[in-house]
């Protein structure tokens, strides 16, 4: 394996990267090394500056000895750092509520010049003496409960606060996803390195609900009698401990004795906390627990709070975001109207602008719904969602960003609505409606509130060439896949369609009656006949019932897609099959047989087939007759061949006919005599003309010619 220092160099960090001993362990056998101060680092190494942050002197020691700065310091601090900056500039006295002993804190202090004043809780805020100008700012992984506690002290030291949440919000809500969790079973556990600020305030916060709670950094400081008589046992870690640490303690805890095990997990969504996990080195990872059997796991997307439901309470907490803390403060805060990240809140849209919405939430300023934010979907102008006047819910990304705006996301509570929504569609079949966004591959995007992916076999029953037919439809699916830990939602239209396809056919088999004349539409050929669709349901007409003529291939009569009116000849509901007519709803070219060919007329036919004993001919569609092999000529016939081929068009006489066995009796010797005797007749009248002998001479023929005939 090649290590970071034959890739890079000499490579060090201040102090641990990320408070998680095992952890380091592997960074260091990658050639991470860990020095106390800049001067330990070699010139022209490269130096990680960790999400704690240092101060400006660090920096400038650094550039000093030709060292290459990663800067990985979290936004959140370095938000901290600038606005401590600039009000110490002002002359303005900076309080930050934090561990005055944590290196982020020290290196903020330090951006104000060493001016700044720490209080670790509202007790040491009362003993700061009272100033003119204050601006009170947190370490970010402070309980927001505690912060709000200190500055409702300082409201009563000075005349003008200035007030900054510089909590993370990821902090702020697994803090809040783990109160919760804690109240729903009889032991937690916490998990992360003893040195790690953010797990100690997990634990001391799960603590403070009275079930008992364990901080431990590994599986084998796990102790067996924490679990005895225990039902439902909770998990949760904090930012820096790493996935693999998480599972060994799950499964450990499964080994100590039969219990549920309910787990909390907070995913880092905030864009300022993926930013400081993408930041850190190969093999540093920012991680919450992972999914544990027995649980009901919900994360939500950006800033909103994950939650987590044990099998012991059987439900998941209804408004995400909306803290209830068990320390007074965070109750007064809530009733100041003190917004925080996650909460989800009704608001009236007061402005809307080119790429950015204005919500009245009953803060004490409107907040903010950039474009982004205002749909799952890309959207070209926000008038395309909202209109002045609409109310809305909104969810808090930011209480307070750089320039002291409230950030809020319209689309996050239309998700977190959505997953609840959808939830109740999965298990109760219900089909959920939504409008098809765009094609992508595989499929559809469809919005039902978030994004939703549609495959492409489930679009229809059958197969769907193309797709882009779908776009902007409004369209009702079944929900057959929900995983809200990785945001995937699978629906199936088909499913749909079929379901209403069943229920119609159902009912056509029930209403059919034999006999009855019905309009269709023919959907495929075979060999054998034709499926015809009659209002959701296929009916099979056979070839034999297509016409009043023998038909060789359905095709001679119907092709895809005709629409023809055929009779219901049998329903054989038990199996669902249904027989159907073409030719009873035609003439019958038999009924007016008498009428067409009587007896004696001469006609022209067409040679259909040929037999030992004749030849079939056809009068017209439907109507055969037979020259028998004695009627196919004046001499003898061995076989009709030597006389006919089929497709010959031949003229025939009528000897009978008998509508009744649809039975006509035909022969073309008998109009070969008759054309003979016209011919001798016409021959006798032309010798009468040449020789006029007023009928004196009389030939033997004319005198016995007819009983030859006869």
């Amino acid at each position: 394996m090649i290590t970071a220092r034959e890739r890079d160099g000499p490579v060090y960090c201040l102090g641990p990267l990320i408070h998680n001993p095992q952890v380091m362990e592997k960074l260091a056998a990658a050639g991470l090394q860990e020095i106390a101060g800049v001067e330990e680092a070699c010139p022209g190494g490269k130096l990680i500056i960790r999400s704690h942050g240092v101060g400006p002197g660090v920096l400038a020691a650094a550039r000093e000895r030709n060292l290459k700065v990663v800067d990985a310091t979290c936004p959140f601090v370095g938000r901290a750092q600038k606005l401590a900056h600039s009000e110490a500039a002002g002359g303005t006295l900076v309080v930050v509520v934090g561990d005055k002993n944590h290196p982020e804190v020290q290196g903020i202090v330090d951006w104000t010049g060493g001016r700044a004043v720490v209080v670790e809780g509202p007790e040491e805020a009362r003993r700061l003496p009272a100033v003119p100008r204050m601006a009170v700012l947190a370490q970010t992984t402070q309980p927001l409960a505690n912060f709000q506690a200190v500055v409702d002290v300082l409201q009563q030291k000075t005349g003008q606060l200035k007030v900054y949440n510089t909590i993370c919000h990821a902090t702020g809500d697994r803090q809040q996803a783990a109160l919760e969790l804690a109240r729903e079973v009889d032991v937690m556990v916490v998990v992360g390195g003893a040195a790690s600020a953010n797990t100690r305030k997990l634990a001391i916060l799960c603590r403070q609900t009275g079930v008992p709670t364990y901080q431990v950094e590994t599986a084998r400081e796990l102790d067996p009698a924490w679990f005895r008589g225990v039902t439902v046992a909770g998990l949760t870690a904090g930012a820096s401990t790493p996935d693999w640490i998480i599972e060994e303690v799950e499964r450990r805890m499964k080994e100590l004795g039969e219990m549920v095990a309910v787990e909390e997990t907070t995913k880092d969504t905030n864009i300022a906390e993926e930013e400081r996990q993408q930041a850190a080195p190969s093999g540093v990872a920012g991680v919450t627990a992972g999914e544990t059997p027995h649980c009901t796991a919900q994360d939500t997307t950006g800033d909103k709070k994950d939650e987590a439901t044990g099998t012991a309470a059987g439900q998941t907490g209804e408004n995400a975001g909306e803290a209830t803390s068990v320390e007074d403060g965070m109750k007064q805060a809530v009733e100041v109207k003190s917004l925080y990240p996650g909460q989800i809140v009704k608001g009236v849209v007061v402005q809307v602008g080119p790429d950015e919405v204005l919500v009245d939430v009953g803060a004490k300023s409107e907040g903010i719904i950039p474009l982004r934010e205002l749909s799952c979907y890309n959207i070209s102008s926000p008038a395309d969602v909202v209109k002045v006047g609409d109310e809305i819910e909104v969810a808090v990304i930011k209480a307070e960003d750089n320039e002291g705006r409230l950030i809020l996301s319209k689309e996050r509570a239309d998700a977190e609505r959505a997953w609840v929504k959808l939830n109740e569609h999965l298990e109760s079949g219900e089909p959920a409606e939504g409008t098809v966004r765009e094609v992508v591959k595989g499929g559809l995007l469809v919005d039902v509130g978030l994004r939703a992916f549609l495959p492409a076999s489930l679009v229809e029953r059958g197969y769907v060439e193309d797709l882009s037919k779908y776009v902007g439809e409004t369209i009702k699916a079944k929900v057959i896949e929900l995983n809200r830990g990785k945001r995937k939602v699978i629906l199936s239209r088909k499913a749909v369609l079929e379901e209403e396809a069943a229920r119609r056919r159902k009912e056509i088999l029930e209403n059919l009656q034999e006999g009855q004349v019905v309009r269709g539409v023919v959907r495929r050929l075979t060999s054998f006949g034709a499926f015809v669709d009659i209002g959701g349901v296929d009916g099979l007409l056979h070839i034999s019932e297509m016409a009043w003529y023998r038909v060789n291939h359905p095709s001679e009569v119907v092709n895809v897609g005709d629409e023809v009116d055929v009779m219901v000849l049998r329903v054989d509901r038990e199996n669902e099959k249904i027989s159907l007519g073409l030719k009873q709803v035609l003439p019958n070219p038999w009924d007016t047989v008498e009428e067409k060919y009587p007896v004696g007329s001469i006609v022209r036919a067409k040679v259909v087939r040929l037999a030992p004993f004749g030849a079939f001919v056809q009068l017209e569609p439907g109507v055969e007759g037979l020259v028998h092999i004695s009627h196919l000529a004046d001499r003898h016939v061995a076989t009709p061949d030597e006389v006919v081929q089929e497709g010959d068009e031949v003229e025939v006489k009528v000897l009978s006919v008998d509508r009744a066995e649809k039975r006509i009796r035909l022969s073309i010797r008998e109009v070969n005599r008759e054309r003979e005797r016209e011919r001798e007749s016409r021959r006798a009248k032309e010798h009468r003309h040449q020789h006029p002998d007023n009928g004196a001479s009389v030939t033997i023929g004319e005198v016995v010619g007819d009983l030859f005939e006869k």
